[in-house]
């Protein structure tokens, strides 16, 4: 098969993937978003955040509430690339330099995916899972709450009630982002990704000789890094490491 009937096949099987999840996907994200029942878990998560997600909220206070969340997203972002060197599962690695954490810190609470490090060189285990996946979660979920705001704002032209930020966080994790990612984590686990907390090995090359590579929870952040379209690759090639893509 030729690279170009390759593509064109991928390209018409991506619109087919599309054509057939969007009316039932957008259905489900719909009564997500308007429902009026919580789940045993987000009552545990709104309890403990002390949020209120029965009330209605105009624009300035649902700003205020992606502002705050997004500052706190990147403070602790930061103090957690700052003290990695003190951390469990640091596999060696030193605090990262602070204008580099401040600048991924910033990348991806806005999930604007700049990934400016070697993540087998840089990052260990707990700030991969414990700061950059998290954020893969939170950051889409906000940018999915500011467009169900959005869409609010214009169907509620005249109360100028926007809904619950947290409610809408929440709900966006815990029933959409989740569920999705975990069914794609074990698609790519089946394929080959690995999934694990091993630290730094030798790997033989074909040409001789042997290199570095520690190891990972790589498909569960994979997996939710193309589902909320963000960076974080737990390798410097990213999507096109084998360890992340073994089945193009």
């Amino acid at each position: 098969m030729s690279p170009v009937l390759a593509g064109v096949l991928q390209l018409l099987a991506l619109i087919a993937a599309l054509a057939l999840a969007y009316v039932p996907l957008g259905d489900y994200m719909a009564r997500v978003y308007s429902s009026d029942r919580h789940w045993r878990v987000e009552k545990w998560i709104y309890k403990g955040i002390g949020a209120n997600p029965n009330t209605e909220m105009r624009w300035p206070a649902y700003l205020r509430g992606v502002l705050g969340f997004s500052a706190v997203g990147v403070l602790f972002l930061y103090l957690l690339q700052r003290l990695q060197g003190h951390l469990p599962g640091s596999l060696g690695f030193a605090a990262i330099d602070p204008d580099q954490a401040f600048n991924t810190a910033a990348s991806f609470v806005s999930n604007t995916n700049w990934q400016s490090y070697y993540g087998e060189q840089a990052m260990g285990h707990v700030v991969q899972t414990g700061g950059l996946a998290v954020q893969n979660f939170v950051s889409a979920a906000v940018g999915i709450a500011v467009a169900v705001a959005l869409v609010r704002g214009f169907a509620r032209s005249r109360t100028g009630e926007l809904g619950n930020f947290w409610a809408d966080l929440v709900r966006g994790t815990v029933r959409i982002l989740i569920p999705i990612s975990v069914v794609g984590a074990i698609v790519l686990v089946a394929c080959g990704a690995i999934q694990n907390f091993s630290g730094i090995h030798s790997v033989g090359q074909f040409m001789g000789g042997s290199q570095q590579w520690n190891g990972g929870a790589v498909a569960s952040q994979e997996a939710i890094k193309e589902v909320g379209t963000n960076g974080g690759g737990y390798f410097n090639a990213n999507s096109a490491h084998p360890f992340e893509n073994p089945t193009p």
